[in-house]
């Protein structure tokens, strides 16, 4: 496969698009909740456009997105200083779920049950491991307050999330990747 079918305008608009998506629902439609001072807990929609970046367009393409919708959200609406982990935790969101739809073999028919449990592992791995070892890290949360709502909101966003991708491709309100060549096209 060649570089123009993987940079396409088509891609390029639908990559705008979902980062756009993700900046508005992550600073205007979620509901914030600061522990000591910083953004501890956030619940919203914001990492569902960067989800479905990555089984429209790849794994890259889900990174790529999720790492500029946190950038350009910082710089439109900066919470305390830029921290560089959080880019790469955003990025994590796009990447996890297609590749690991891949490795499960689901990549082919999106079945309900393969994608429960690709958005499951990197929302779990995203949102109860690498988000708050972050900000127990740069800003010493103690675990318990950072784990604690968090064992509450991330099993309905994976319910939410994966029945919303689920949704969107059943009825065919957007494309998911179908071809193996192209996840591999990228490695």
């Amino acid at each position: 496969m060649n570089k123009k079918n993987i940079i396409s305008t088509k891609n390029i608009a639908i990559v705008g698009l979902l980062i756009a998506m993700s900046i508005v629902l992550t600073r205007l439609a979620s509901i914030r909740i600061a522990i000591g001072g910083v953004e501890g807990i956030r619940i919203g929609f914001g990492k569902l456009p960067i989800v479905l970046g990555g089984f429209i367009l790849g794994p890259v393409y889900g990174a790529f997105i999720g790492a500029i919708a946190d950038i350009v959200g910082y710089i439109i609406q900066p919470i305390g200083p830029y921290m560089p982990h959080f880019s790469v935790i955003s990025a994590l969101n796009g990447f996890l779920p297609i590749t690991i739809l891949h490795l499960i073999g689901g990549e082919e028919d999106y079945q309900l049950f393969k994608m429960a449990v690709a958005i499951g592992i990197s929302i779990f791995v995203n949102d109860l491991l690498f988000l708050p070892y972050s900000l127990h890290l740069l800003f010493g949360i103690p675990w318990n307050i950072l784990i604690i709502p968090r064992l509450f909101s991330v099993p309905v966003t994976i319910v939410l999330y994966t029945y919303i991708a689920h949704v969107f491709k059943n009825r065919n309100v957007i494309q998911f990747k179908q071809n193996h060549q192209r996840f591999r096209s990228f490695f």
